[in-house]
């Protein structure tokens, strides 16, 4: 059940200046998959095409244990979500001075209470979120966390216990003076929006039909991992949460589903993908499911969405979120990149690599894309949706499930063993 109505507006309006908030530097990278949260670099960054263990490495900084989350920045800080301990009692966030790659403070969460995930995706795999003022950690069972950026604490919340036999990934997302947070999956499961300069839950939207291993209902597993997007239809700002089996739309200043697209998958791994606005202010959305799930696209006005398509096929294991270009989405299927039409979801090219696999997200920097396979090996090839033109491979030997950050010429990227940043020499 949702908190009062009353009571949320009433924190509602003299916290959020929707619409308003330009407060991320062009150099920031502040959330997951970047400041605009699609994965797309913004215009006049760089940072070099070719880098290997010893090439255009400006430094690398040992971390303690393998992780999934990703790096942001902002301003000279690089932070960083990861876990001290393989039981998930120590869950921590770590900055990092971006000049040399020191650690200039870690702080940690100790949480007692046995939880399961899979080995593939440890603890604190959820990426941080920070913009100038804060940096925001969520740690799932052990709490959401908000701290200044020389690590001060300003508030914490225990949002409550969430469990699911592999683990959490879904990512806070700074908007205004706004977190939101897609918290889940398992048994509990909800988006919710919290004051970001008190930690005061403004909202809660609760998920239903959710379950810690398989569905009791279905017998089959389910579940999100995917983070929130803020999209504007028609003037008129919505979150949008791919949740399991379709997407959501939330109303972001009362947490009111405004509609649902049904149609996708059980297992929400990636984001929900969102095409650029058309003239009239509608916007196309797509949605692909993992573990073979179908995927659908959709269309939406400012009178709602409606289902354009759905691809029942046999699809691969599908993890990271791609990027859109024009009417096509390239997309990091697990064994290959394929690119698909926008519009009906059909496959127009796949290049599979020899021995690779990914799990992280694409990102696009000017007419390059990125992405970086569980091997460690970056490949950036044309932002061309006609076919795959490889510019580079860039190895760096040690296993990654992350995506890179991209600030002020230098790209960062983590792996099992480091936190690497490379620049042009």
């Amino acid at each position: 059940m949702m908190t009062s109505i009353s009571v949320r507006r009433l924190i509602l309006s003299g916290s959020i200046a929707f619409g308003l908030y330009h407060s991320a530097q062009a150099a920031d990278w502040t959330m997951f998959r970047g400041p605009t949260r699609d994965g797309v670099v913004p215009a006049g960054e760089k940072a070099p095409a070719e880098w290997s263990a010893s090439k255009n490495v400006k430094w690398k900084t040992a971390l303690p244990r393998p992780g999934n989350a990703s790096p942001v920045v902002v301003g000279g800080k690089v932070f960083l979500t990861l876990a001290l301990d393989d039981k998930g009692t120590q869950r921590s966030l770590s900055c990092f001075d971006r000049t040399d790659g020191k650690q200039l403070w870690i702080k940690t969460v100790i949480y007692d209470t046995p939880e399961k995930t899979h080995g593939t995706n440890p603890y604190c795999a959820a990426s941080p979120a920070a913009d100038k003022d804060v940096v925001i950690a969520w740690h799932a069972s052990a709490g959401l966390v908000c701290y200044d950026h020389d690590g001060k604490e300003l508030w914490k919340r225990d949002l409550g216990p969430i469990r699911h036999i592999w683990g959490w990934a879904g990512s806070p997302v700074i908007h205004g003076d706004v977190v939101f947070l897609n918290a889940g999956p398992g048994d509990r499961q909800f988006v919710c929006a919290i004051d970001k300069k008190t930690g005061a839950t403004l909202w809660q939207t609760e998920e239903p039909g959710g379950a810690e291993d398989k569905s009791p209902v279905t017998n089959g597993w389910l579940g999100s991992w995917g983070s929130p997007r803020v999209v504007d239809v028609a003037g008129k700002e919505q979150v949008w949460v791919f949740q399991s089996g379709g997407v959501k739309s939330y109303d972001p200043r009362t947490g009111k589903i405004l509609w649902t697209v049904e149609g996708a998958g059980p297992l929400a791994y990636s984001d929900v993908y969102v095409a650029p606005a058309a003239a009239d202010g509608s916007r196309l959305g797509l949605a692909i499911a993992g573990y073979g799930g179908a995927g659908i696209g959709f269309k939406v006005t400012a009178d709602g969405a409606k289902r354009t398509w759905q691809n029942k096929d046999k699809h691969p294991q599908r993890i990271g979120t791609g990027v859109i270009l024009g009417n096509r989405v390239i997309v990091p299927n697990e064994p290959y990149i394929g690119c698909y039409d926008l519009e009906t979801g059909k496959e127009v090219w796949r290049q599979q690599f020899q021995g690779a696999r990914f799990w992280g997200s694409i990102i696009q920097l000017g007419d390059r894309l990125y992405v970086t396979s569980q091997q460690g090996t970056t490949y950036v090839f044309a932002a061309d949706p006609t076919a795959y033109k490889e510019i580079a491979q860039n190895p760096l030997g040690e296993a990654s499930n992350s995506t890179p950050a991209v600030s002020d010429g230098q790209m960062f990227l983590r792996t099992a063993k480091h936190l690497w940043c490379v620049e042009q020499k």
